[in-house]
């Protein structure tokens, strides 16, 4: 009993003394504790502050499986969609601006090329009255979306027209809904804009309403919305004076302004506000998280605006006889040899440099038939001269359009009916371009006269010449404005 006695002490003062080792530590490893925990917390938030952010991947095959299967370029020419690039990192995203109050239309195209690696970016505008080569009789480019029935068949055959266009294959796209515009300029609390003039313009039909007044002030989204869809009052005795092309150079000043305010790293913090309005108004095959990754590299890594080369798609006003309206449209075509070099200079992301013939840039010929620098034109009525009537026609106009189901009095843009106008329309005097040796199109030293407008209904009235005293011409009546 003793001795058991004797060893409890000795064994439970072991055990207290282990205890106390266990529950205190020294002020140098209190301080690595905190660091390490300290060390965690960063490291959690570096990844999951990286996982915002996704590369996209630099498409490297000739082309896309996913396109195979909805774009079909025929007999027409098959753009560039592979090979060695400038630089490890450029990337060409087509923009498509939607505008759901004004029937779907995509009058808003942007091409966007951006070399990540040097930091350098360029936007070019192109007009919605550009001719392309499509087999309807109205070949501007802002019928192409409607005509095929919008959404992703709509997007897919403007997809191609451009990429045909240009010579190559974007490897993005995003369709971007136009009130998303606003949305983004509310969530950065206003952008700050010079805006060129006064605006009023009202339209009930789309429920648009357009009144802003000139000078540099803060915008809020509505603001913004309605300077961007401006091009000429409600009673059309002002507005810009080359019409959509107006237009497009306030669009273009605008984003130049708004990409140079959402270049600041305040606007890094509102990154779930920008989530919310892309989930609602854009449609793209890049993720979230890839666009992201373009903002980061915009942001951190010193993107200047004046980096962002924002131009139009060079083009001469031209008119072109319509055998369904029976009067001369007014069209642009691309200014081959600028466009060319546009493209291979600073748009396309390949080594190998373009040549005439892979771009498909219509022109008007002296005859009044088109051409095509592919040597292929989609519309083979419209390669042959026209014939003009010199009275009305005693038969009824045709019917179809040649390998469409698509009937030439139904307008392509808005698919609504229509009535052929005087056929003893006269040619307005112009001399349309001529395509020259090896199918390149020249084009005229000075811009057509623009032809009257003809009697209700036409798709699109011609300009009118400004009277005495104005400062503009006006293209298109409302209610597209």
């Amino acid at each position: 009993m003793e001795r058991h006695r004797e060893e409890r002490p000795t064994g439970g003062s072991r055990l207290e003394k282990k205890a106390k080792k266990k529950r205190h530590f020294t002020r140098q490893q209190k301080a690595l504790i905190a660091v390490a925990a300290v060390l965690a917390v960063v490291l959690a938030g570096v990844l999951a502050w990286q996982s915002l952010f996704v590369k996209p991947q630099v498409p490297t095959g000739t082309q896309d499986p996913e396109k195979e299967t909805t774009i079909d370029y025929g007999e027409g020419n098959r753009p560039k969609a592979g090979g060695e690039r400038k630089s490890k990192d450029w990337y060409t995203v087509l923009i498509l601006g939607r505008d759901t109050g004004g029937g779907g239309n995509t009058d808003t195209m942007l091409l966007a090329s951006y070399d990540v690696t040097n930091q350098k970016a360029t936007v070019m505008s192109i007009p919605r009255d550009t001719m392309v080569n499509v087999p309807w009789d109205i070949k501007r480019i802002n019928s192409v979306y409607n005509y095929y029935g919008g959404d992703q068949k709509g997007i897919d055959a403007l997809y191609k027209e451009i990429a045909q266009l240009v010579g190559f294959e974007p490897d993005y796209q995003v369709v971007v809904e136009w009130d998303a515009v606003g949305e983004i300029v509310n969530a950065m609390d206003g952008v700050w804009f010079d805006v060129p003039r006064n605006m009023n313009y009202d339209d009930p039909y789309q429920d648009l309403h357009i009144h802003q007044e000139k000078g540099y002030r803060l915008l809020s989204g509505d603001d913004a919305m309605q300077v961007i869809r401006y091009r000429h009052d409600t009673n059309m005795k002002y507005g810009y004076p080359d019409g959509d092309l107006g237009r497009i150079k306030t669009q273009q000043a605008f984003l130049k302004a708004m990409v140079q305010q959402l270049l600041q790293v305040k606007n890094v913090t509102k990154i779930g506000e920008f989530a919310k309005v892309f989930q609602n108004n854009v449609e793209t095959d890049l993720s979230f998280n890839e666009m992201l990754w373009f903002g980061k590299q915009a942001v951190l890594g010193g993107l200047k605006i004046e980096d962002v080369n924002f131009v139009t798609m060079p083009n001469t006003p031209v008119s072109c006889w319509s055998r369904t309206y029976r009067n001369y449209q007014s069209y642009v075509v691309p200014n081959a040899q600028e466009l060319l070099d546009l493209v291979n200079r600073d748009l396309s992301p390949f080594v190998e440099p373009s040549v005439m013939s892979d771009l498909d840039i219509m022109s008007v010929n002296k005859d009044g038939s088109v051409s095509s620098t592919t040597g292929h034109v989609e519309d083979s009525k419209a390669a042959a001269p026209p014939v003009k009537p010199a009275k009305p026609a005693e038969t009824e106009p045709e019917t179809t359009e040649p390998g469409t189901d698509q009937p030439s009095e139904t307008d392509p843009e808005t698919g609504e009916p229509i009535v052929p106008t005087d056929p003893g329309a006269t040619d307005p005097g112009t001399e349309p371009s001529t395509p020259s040796e090896g199918g390149t199109p020249t084009v005229p030293s000075e811009p057509e006269p623009a032809p009257q407008p003809e009697p209700e209904p036409t798709p699109e009235p011609e300009p009118t010449t400004p009277t005495e005293g104005s400062d503009f011409t006006v293209i298109d009546p409302p209610p597209a404005a």
